[in-house]
Parts: structure tokens; C-alpha cells; sequence
């Protein structure tokens, strides 16, 4: 990581770092799986993309409905996947990540369908209101935005606790759903931090696509979800146990 960063002598890849050395270390070694996990990721979200794509551009409600519930579906296990990879990241499981991913996808595909299907649901209704913002004769308010980006913002923190849980623990969904908003309570200005992150990077991205959309494949959706994992990973795991119940 000299290349990026300044070398120092007491940094040693082979022990477990903390703070920002443990970020470094993290991104030496899993750079790699993460990123070819992100490509495929990308190829799982392409039918959503398109879907909502298509309804934006005819302005039709009709054609969103059923292809953001199907492209979500399809985005569903992807997306697990993708999680499933950070995580084992954070822990530094040591199993190849092909295996992992394949793997993954056994545990994880039935049950990331529905989130998936709402996640992607979720998806095309805010891009086509936000369409609906940009068509409009008369500029939304401000409380009509802040309501907006609130609801978004919701929305994304519910995604960041759901989806691990998701991928480490077979629970029912009701469960998941008591224990994001436990471990929201808890821990609510971290949690909020994160969910603003993750808001501030969605926001670069539509602001300054077209341009964005040549980073996709570089950063694309592992890296964001990889810091937001990464900021409350040591919360996660004390109250969920996640390297007691995953360690060798």
C-alpha cells in the first residue's frame, strides 16, 4: 500500500491492524475479491438499471412497478453475495472467494429475493420521483426535498443493518427489522453518520452522471458498502457476536 499511502516500519500486513491501519490492511488484501465480486454484482443490477431506466423514460408507473419488483429479485442474490464478501472481509476468513461466493449464493438466494424485490421497488419509485421533481413546472419545496432525502436516508441505514443479518444468521424478517431499529437506537449518531455517507455518495453519483458511471466498475458498489461495513463492524459484531459465532 506504499503506493498510496506512506510506508511505516511498524505496519505488519500479517497481524490483525486497528483504525486506519486496519482499513489499510483491509484494502491490500481484499481489493481484489471485492472487486470482481463488484463486477458481478454490477452484471445483477443491470436488469433493475434497465427496468427503471425504460419506466423513467416513458413516464410510465405501470412499466416500474413490475420491473423494478423483478429487476430487485434479480439484483437480490447478487447483492448478498456482495455483502456476504465484505463480511467475510472484515472477520479475514481465509476461504478463496469463488468458493465463498458460490457458497453465498447457496445460502443466501431464496431468502434475498423479497428484500431484494422491495429494495429494488424502493429503488425505482424514489429515481422516478425524482424525475417527477426534475419535470415539474414549479420547483418542489423544501420541506417536499427534505422529506425526500429523509425517507431515503431511512431507507439506506434499513438496508446497512438488514442485509448482514441477512447473510450471517437464518432469522425471520421480523426479527432483522427489531434488531435494526435496536442497534439504530444504540448506536444512532454512528448509524446516522453511515446512512448520510452512503446518501452523500449516492448524491455524486446522479449529480455528476454520466461522468460517475466510469468509476462503476472501479468503485462501483463495493466500496461504500465496504466503508459502511467498516464503521460499524466493531458494534455489529459486539452485539450480534459475529467472530465468536464465524471463528475458526
Amino acid at each position: 500500500m506504499g503506493l498510496l499511502f506512506p510506508e511505516d516500519p511498524h505496519f505488519n500486513e500479517n497481524q490483525r491492524q486497528t483504525g486506519f491501519y486496519r482499513y489499510r490492511q483491509l484494502l491490500s488484501v481484499r481489493f481484489g475479491r471485492w472487486w470482481k465480486t463488484n463486477l458481478l454484482t454490477l452484471a445483477g443490477l443491470v436488469p433493475l438499471a434497465a427496468g427503471i431506466f425504460t419506466a423513467v423514460a416513458s413516464s410510465s408507473v405501470l412499466v416500474l412497478l413490475p420491473a423494478s419488483l423483478l429487476g430487485g429479485m434479480i439484483a437480490g442474490p447478487f447483492l448478498a453475495g456482495m455483502y456476504d464478501a465484505i463480511l467475510r472481509g472484515l472477520r479475514d476468513d481465509p476461504r478463496p472467494w469463488w468458493d465463498s461466493y458460490q457458497q453465498s449464493w447457496k445460502q443466501n438466494w431464496k431468502g434475498s429475493l423479497i428484500p431484494g424485490a422491495l429494495l429494488g421497488l424502493a429503488a425505482g419509485v424514489y429515481a422516478f420521483m425524482a424525475m417527477l421533481f426534475w419535470w415539474a413546472e414549479r420547483s418542489p419545496s423544501l420541506g417536499t426535498v427534505a422529506l425526500y432525502l429523509f425517507s431515503l436516508l431511512v431507507v439506506l441505514i434499513l438496508n446497512t443493518l438488514y442485509w448482514p443479518q441477512l447473510v450471517l444468521f437464518r432469522q425471520k424478517a421480523s426479527i432483522r427489522l427489531r434488531n435494526c431499529l435496536l442497534f439504530w437506537v444504540t448506536c444512532f449518531w454512528r448509524v446516522l453518520g453511515v446512512g448520510v455517507l452512503q446518501l452523500g455518495y449516492l448524491a455524486v453519483c446522479v449529480l455528476f452522471a454520466p461522468w460517475t458511471l466510469l468509476l462503476l466498475p472501479i468503485l462501483g458498489v463495493w466500496y461504500i458498502l465496504f466503508l459502511s461495513q467498516f464503521l460499524i463492524y466493531d458494534q455489529l459484531d459486539q452485539v450480534l457476536h459475529i467472530e465468536d459465532a464465524f471463528g475458526d
